[in-house]
């Protein structure tokens, strides 16, 4: 379970998240929404520890992440995978390259470097591919994929560092609706198939109901909301979007494919 306690970061004088309280069971689906500017990314980014945050804790099955340095916070990141707006991709390197990266917390510095992956790397990399239907891009360079296909390619990436909880920043901000369902459906595939945690920021209020099981809403850094996607009213949501809020809470919902089966995590080449 992922407890947040107290979390509060301060940049300056400005409140980016304010004494943020959070209780997260394992294998849930939950989107993180509000407005540009309300905490979203500042959130997901102190549980990752790429931000430290000004005051609280974060816990993961009861282990004080804050307090992790060196060797054991580089493992928590591999356990903790980032998915970022902007793919975060080397767009001079082919498809399984940069999904091979996924796997440098699990092989040497000097194979890493050199590019030595093992026949074993390399079949995980490729199944992550295959799972998101992309594998026939392997040998492309990233940069000349869509954007579509390139948040698949940092979603596999994220995959094969087999990770507990995967921490998705506006991972379709940038997308166009077709792509914005593919991805969507990328990640709750991972949550459902493999029972991995998901932390999804969203704008979208349409998307979010749609795919998440429990919304958690942010202004200016507070927690506003906590609860199901039926349960966000139209006061809530004008808590959380002011002036947009009929706009958001009036959107026809994208309807999520139905949940597959549950299979124990695992790669198969």
């Amino acid at each position: 379970m992922l407890i947040i306690e107290g979390l509060t970061r301060r940049f300056g004088e400005r409140i980016a998240v304010d004494d943020v309280c959070l209780e997260i069971p394992r294998g849930s689906f939950v989107g993180v929404i509000g407005r540009s500017g309300a905490g979203k990314s500042t959130l997901l980014r102190m549980v990752n520890r790429l931000a430290d945050p000004t005051a609280g804790r974060i816990l993961w099955d009861g282990r004080d992440v804050t307090a992790l340095r060196g060797r054991e916070l580089r493992d928590w990141r591999a356990r903790c995978a980032m998915v970022f707006q902007q793919f975060n991709l080397s767009g001079r390197l082919d498809v399984l390259t940069n999904v091979l990266v996924g796997r440098l917390n699990q092989v040497p510095a000097h194979r890493s470097l050199l590019r030595l992956w093992s026949a074993e790397d390399r079949a995980i990399a490729l199944a992550a591919l295959e799972r998101f239907d992309i594998a026939e891009l392997a040998a492309q360079r990233a940069e000349h994929l869509s954007g579509g296909q390139q948040q698949r390619v940092a979603i596999a990436r994220a995959l094969v560092q087999e990770p507990d909880l995967i921490l998705a920043d506006e991972p379709i901000a940038s997308l166009d609706p077709r792509n914005t369902r593919v991805v969507m459906d990328a990640l709750a595939r991972i949550n459902r198939e493999f029972g991995i945690t998901v932390l999804c920021n969203l704008h979208a209020l349409d998307i979010a109901r749609s795919y998440c099981d429990r919304l958690v809403g942010l202004s200016a850094g507070r927690l506003v909301f906590d609860g199901p996607p039926d349960a966000l009213d139209a006061d809530a949501a004008r808590q959380l979007y002011g002036l947009e809020a009929d706009e958001v809470v009036d959107a026809t919902p994208t309807v999520p494919p139905a949940a597959p089966h549950v299979v124990p995590f695992a790669f198969q080449a």
